[in-house]
């Protein structure tokens, strides 16, 4: 491999460094908590980073190379270095009490926020939280949240945020309706669908028209203000709608719709009030949720 990157992603060696421990991926995605294909990704993903070849294929196997073999030393005594500041953390954390509020979406709090919930207590038990599953921007400088997810980064200078990596979504579609509407080849194929919005039709048919679609108003049937409700119209063939892939593609009965052409990209922003960010239960958790966000975000 050439042109090694000076900077590497951490993520991508502990992936590495669990795959030469476990011996194959598959163990190593279960001790990661990943699937497979994901794992894989990471660990290419450091090959391109180093420059080097770090695993061969033989049959259905993978073994180490030198070059794996002479890395792995430097980032075991990094993965060590990580567990004991982990554990320095989780030893202050323990004694952190009090509440924070946090503000996400509907789906986001569906979907990621109880599995993180269950981590976070494991880090700070004393630690109470308040969950708004709101699908607009929380007002932070009025306290109507501590943390917040949002698609923009703020301009607010009272605020500080950290970019956490860009999630995908697609127009998806159940597999009843799909067939009713025939071969979908391009998107002018889908003037003629029904379509599911969440939030205001008019915006949400000017978005997908600055992205190729050719929609007039009256082809949105159905909205609503909340993103489950909207995607249960979809699942009962209702209309088409707009989904983060990480959802669309575990849900049973939908199908993506022309994904090389409706695939959307869009950031992700954990913010806070500055003022709010010096508190240790505020930071804990901020810091915590920054983590595990641009893990689910970003390797999926």
């Amino acid at each position: 491999m050439n042109n090694p990157n000076r900077n590497f992603d951490w993520n991508h060696a502990r992936a590495f460094l669990a795959t030469a421990q476990s011996g194959s991926l598959s163990a190593a995605a279960r001790r990661l908590g990943l699937t497979q294909p994901t794992l894989s990704r990471q660990v290419s993903a450091l090959e391109t980073e180093l420059g080097l070849t770090l695993f061969e294929r033989v049959g259905r196997s993978l073994e180490i190379t030198q070059a794996g073999r002479d890395m792995l030393a430097h980032f075991a005594t990094m993965g060590q270095a990580a567990e004991d500041a982990m554990l320095a953390a989780t030893g202050q954390s323990q004694s952190v009490e009090g509440r924070v509020s946090l503000s996400v979406s509907d789906i986001i709090a569906a979907r990621f926020i109880p599995q993180a919930l269950v981590r976070l207590r494991e880090l700070a038990p004393g630690i109470e939280i308040e969950l708004l599953a709101v699908n607009r921007i929380s007002d932070l400088q009025r306290r109507e949240a501590d943390i917040a997810l949002r698609h923009i980064r703020p301009a607010e200078p009272e605020l500080i945020a950290r970019n956490l990596g860009e999630a995908n979504g697609k127009l998806y579609g159940a597999a009843s309706y799909l067939d009713s509407l025939g071969p979908l080849r391009s998107l002018p194929d889908l003037s003629a669908a029904r379509f599911v919005s969440t939030g205001d039709p008019e915006e949400f048919v000017a978005y997908l028209n600055a992205r190729g679609y050719t929609l007039q108003r009256s082809n949105v049937a159905y909205s609503t203000r909340s993103g489950i409700a909207g995607w249960e119209m979809v699942k009962h063939g209702l209309g088409l709608g707009v989904m983060m892939s990480d959802v669309g593609d575990r849900t049973h009965g939908v199908r993506a719709i022309l994904p090389e052409l409706t695939t959307v990209h869009y950031p992700n922003w954990l913010t806070t009030h500055r003022e709010l960010h010096t508190s240790k239960r505020i930071r804990i958790v901020f810091d915590f949720l920054a983590e595990y966000f641009r893990e689910a975000f970003t390797l999926k």
